[in-house]
């Protein structure tokens, strides 16, 4: 039974949120929970949306977090179809669009993050697509469907992880795939050249055309269609479709006219937040994709857009919001498939924090461990791809923060657990 002793509030309804409304109550936190959410779906996983749901192995009713009754059972207070348009932090309320005013004693922001949009002539077509909520996925699965059947063409700005995933979902479907992307090599602000490279020709293999240091300059179209696309050297690609994949924004309105700290764009971006979760209002959190916390590990600020972190960090908030101790400094960590390549990355090592990498095993047949050194020798970071199994080892590895050989981190007859120190 709920009582009103005390009330905490949490905006968001993605996984970070979800998992903090659950660790409240398996904590013994008894007040109301009221979980505001602008999607008109309960919470979900978003991961699926680009996956499993999005190649069609995976059915709508799998991304949810929760069954729908469950947050009935929980005593959960959804606010669905609600945005929060105002945050006052005096009187400890959050306004939500219907101008309900939502009291609380504790308060988590876990917003996440919106696609950045091409800011470029032609956006405005039908056929230009973003992938961030399930009603994108749903869309974006039946224009695949289609292009795959009529041989239509799918036109993809970015070569992130987004980028990738769905690029590799349309040549499932037989689309035909081109990707446009102003670096040298795919995820090369991540992975760096050397890892990148392998996934240039992974997809490349597979029948996808990239066009490296380019970007869009203009989306063309004929009676409100997409026909191309055009890039700042002078090229024009044929399009049916184009998907924007070019990143993501941290949603930060809210806090940001509140008066609450963010971080650094250079850094990312985000709500700053303290190894707790604390924003620099004592009752307010943040967990997620709009959190920037300080990472013990890593001595930096970091935001991460990635599902472990919305997993782990949505109950460490929680936790945090009850008066516990918390240090929340997993080591960042996120996951991906192409092709059937299982992939899993733990670390943080973007360009120019590391001097080499590493790799055991066989590269071109997709199994194979990365290792990401810096200077020193520490492994910043590390990659499983192929389904090796060493994601658990990989990280020892970059919490030992000692140096460790290359010769041995490339021999596959050296136990690792052996070199953590």
């Amino acid at each position: 039974m709920v009582d009103a002793h005390q009330t905490f509030v949490i905006v968001g309804g993605g996984l970070a949120g979800a998992k903090a409304a659950e660790t409240l109550r398996a904590e013994g936190f008894t007040g109301r929970v009221i979980l505001v959410s602008d999607e008109r779906d309960e919470p979900y996983e978003r991961p699926p949306l680009s996956k499993g749901y999005l190649i069609g192995k995976e059915e709508r009713d799998g991304v949810f977090v929760h069954d729908p009754a469950w947050y009935a059972r929980a005593e959960i207070e959804l606010r669905l179809g609600q945005p929060a348009v105002r945050l006052d932090p005096a009187a400890k309320a959050v306004v939500l669009g219907d101008g309900t005013r939502c009291h609380y004693d504790k308060l988590l922001l876990a917003t996440g993050a919106e696609p950045r949009r091409l800011d470029i002539p032609g956006t405005g077509l039908a056929g230009v697509h973003h992938l961030r909520r399930l009603a994108h996925a749903e869309r974006l699965r039946g224009v695949l469907t289609a292009l795959g059947r009529d041989n239509g063409h799918l036109l993809i700005a970015g070569a992130g992880w987004i980028g990738l995933e769905v690029a590799a979902a349309a040549r499932g479907y037989g689309a035909e795939v081109t990707v446009v992307e102003p670096a040298p090599t795919p995820l090369y602000s991540v992975l760096g050249p050397e890892v990148g490279g392998l996934f240039a020709d992974l997809h490349a293999e597979r029948g996808v055309r990239f066009h490296f240091g380019a970007r869009l300059t203009e989306i063309t179209g004929q009676d409100g269609m997409v026909l191309a696309a055009r890039t700042d050297d002078g090229e024009e690609h044929p399009a049916h479709d184009v998907l924007a994949a070019i990143g993501a924004a941290p949603r930060t309105a809210l806090a940001e006219s509140a008066g609450l700290e963010l971080a650094a764009p250079e850094s990312g971006g985000g709500i700053a937040v303290d190894a707790s979760l604390r924003t620099s209002d004592p009752d307010i959190f943040a967990a997620g994709d709009v959190a920037a916390a300080t990472h013990p590990l890593f001595a930096t600020r970091l935001r991460v857009e990635h599902w472990a972190n919305a997993l782990h960090g949505g109950p460490a908030a929680a936790r945090a919001m009850l008066g516990r101790e918390v240090r929340h400094d997993r080591v960042p960590y996120f996951f991906s498939d192409q092709y059937g390549v299982s992939l899993e990355y733990s670390g943080y090592a973007p360009p120019g924090a590391y001097e080499q990498v590493v790799v055991r095993g066989d590269a071109a047949r997709r199994e194979f461990l990365a290792f990401w050194l810096a200077p020193d020798g520490r492994v910043l970071a590390g990659m499983d791809a192929g389904g090796v199994g060493a994601t658990a080892v990989i990280q020892r590895l970059v919490r030992s923060g000692g140096p460790v050989d290359p010769a041995a981190l490339a021999d596959p007859s050296v136990d690792l657990d052996t070199l953590t120190g």
